[in-house]
């Protein structure tokens, strides 16, 4: 049986569908079970015939199943008195609706949401902004020949890259599994365009801005040309990488995208989310345990052995051939272990989740980097034992509970809706950071707090414009358009 309840966000799972004031309960049937009279359907649908839309009849001693969810009105308990209320089941959608005495249909196709995953996903993207920050002091050093590079604070913040591809398979897998037999492949690339372009589209000319304000200079002080900008704007906008060394690479730093460096996630994103279409969905869970077990072999030997070089598993950034190929495997195991935990999901009580879940990504990635290693990298191993073990763990527990309290419920909303956009919008303003700090020799907070301060809420506001003035707006016209 599907959950009826929670919180919703318009963006996989949808709206709630909640039933008029005449019926106060939502109720999901899956796959081969219906429903039977239980609890409050007692009083109000035993003398009832549950009708089906292609026009067979079924009667109360076949109906089988559970009520999942009351979402009681008390305004409307005189009016429920009056109102004759009809369950139907539609055999093609799988779903039922209520049918009212005014014939009008209140359908029941939409899932729950999971409000404290979307909290996570916030507070792991806060604390991909601050690692950036950290970043930035460890990346002035090696410009300026001061030091050797190595980030300090936050320095596994790039883990969260990884989280955001296991909660992106668990949503992913959650919300279109199931709807297969009435979903296109088309329609669902067009779903997951409208979810994740228009961001895409903003990051691109955001990136293009900043560059041009900071003079169109690469990190080594030439001065780009005007048509290699707009040439590296034209393929931001439409997620294309650009080759390392070729002109469209701007800045010379070998990025994938050198006006928006996190798009390279987007791109294995999209890949995942087609490769999914194509395949991986079509997996039973025995064959899905199989497919996450040998990716997570590979997975396993690129970080215990830093094929990379890196020390780390940061690859993905740029096309060669070390970081297509890592990058290709960073995405699909964590992407394929997230649709294993939903499939596979049994729920964890918590108290406090949303506090204990986000204290441990915050210590797991402020861990200092782990060097040295015999046959295996120390570093490779804590990585191993965060995406195998302590992600998995965090979803579930995530999944499991809601938040209680009101405020806590619009803090975990609000960390939610801005993730995505932040994510997104900080990097061309840490572009504009890092040429400060290069320019200014500043190595640490001490010296670059109050610039890396303002920048950590310059970009938390963009965000937040963004999201309400171009997100938003651009997915639900679209949105209704693909209605």
């Amino acid at each position: 049986m599907g959950v009826a309840g929670g919180g919703v966000n318009g963006d996989e799972t949808g709206a709630l569908g909640r039933f008029q004031c005449e019926l106060s309960l939502s109720i999901r049937v899956d796959q081969g079970e219906s429903v039977r009279d239980h609890d409050t359907l007692q009083s109000f649908f035993v003398p009832v015939l549950v009708t089906v839309l292609v026009g067979i009849p079924v009667d109360n001693s076949v109906l089988g199943g559970k009520v999942v969810s009351k979402q009681p009105d008390n305004q409307c308990e005189e009016k429920r008195s009056h109102t004759r209320t009809f369950l139907v089941y539609n055999k093609d959608t799988n779903y039922l609706c209520v049918l009212e005495s005014n014939c009008r249909i209140v359908p029941m196709n939409t899932k729950p949401h999971y409000l404290l995953l979307d909290a996570l996903r916030g507070v792991a993207a806060l604390l991909v902004v601050c690692y950036h920050v950290f970043e930035g002091f460890a990346f002035a050093q090696v410009q300026n020949g001061a030091g050797d590079g190595l980030i300090t604070t936050l320095n596994h913040g790039y883990l969260a890259v990884d989280f955001f591809f296991m909660l992106s398979g668990f949503v992913i897998s959650y919300a279109y599994d199931d709807r297969w037999s009435s979903l296109s492949m088309g329609n669902f690339f067009k779903r997951r365009l409208i979810r994740l372009h228009p961001m895409v589209v903003f990051g691109a000319l955001l990136g293009a801005l900043t560059f041009v304000l900071g003079g169109r200079l690469q990190w080594s002080g030439e001065v780009t040309s005007w048509a290699w900008v707009l040439g590296a704007t034209l393929l931001g906008l439409f997620l294309l990488p650009a080759v390392p060394g070729t002109g469209f690479d701007v800045r010379g730093n070998g990025e994938m995208y050198s006006l928006n460096g996190p798009s390279w996630s987007l791109f294995f994103e999209y890949i995942g989310n087609f490769l999914y279409a194509l395949f991986i969905r079509r997996f039973n869970t025995r064959q899905l345990r199989v497919w996450v077990s040998c990716l997570a072999g590979i997975w396993a030997w690129y970080c215990l052995t830093d094929v990379s070089g890196y020390g780390c598993m940061g690859v993905g950034w740029t096309l060669d051939g070390v970081n297509f190929g890592g990058g290709l495997i960073r995405m699909l195991f964590p992407f394929s272990m997230g649709m294993l935990i939903s499939r596979t999901f049994r729920p964890i009580a918590c108290r406090g989740a949303l506090a204990w879940t986000s204290l441990a990504l915050v210590l797991l990635f402020a861990v200092p980097y782990l060097s040295g290693g015999g046959v295996f990298s120390y570093n490779g191993l804590y990585e191993l034992f965060c995406v195998m073990l302590v992600f998995p763990l965090l979803i579930q527990l995530g999944a499991s509970n809601e938040p209680k309290q009101p405020r806590m419920e619009r803090l975990a909303r609000f960390l939610g809706d801005l993730s995505y956009p932040l994510y997104v919008v900080h990097y061309p303003l840490m572009y504009l950071l890092y040429a400060w700090m290069i320019r200014r020799g500043s190595y640490d907070l001490a010296s670059g707090w109050v610039w890396s301060l303002v920048t950590v809420f310059a970009s938390i506001l963009v965000a937040s414009l963004a999201l309400k003035w171009f997100d938003r707006p651009l997915r639900k016209f679209f949105g209704q358009k693909n209605a």
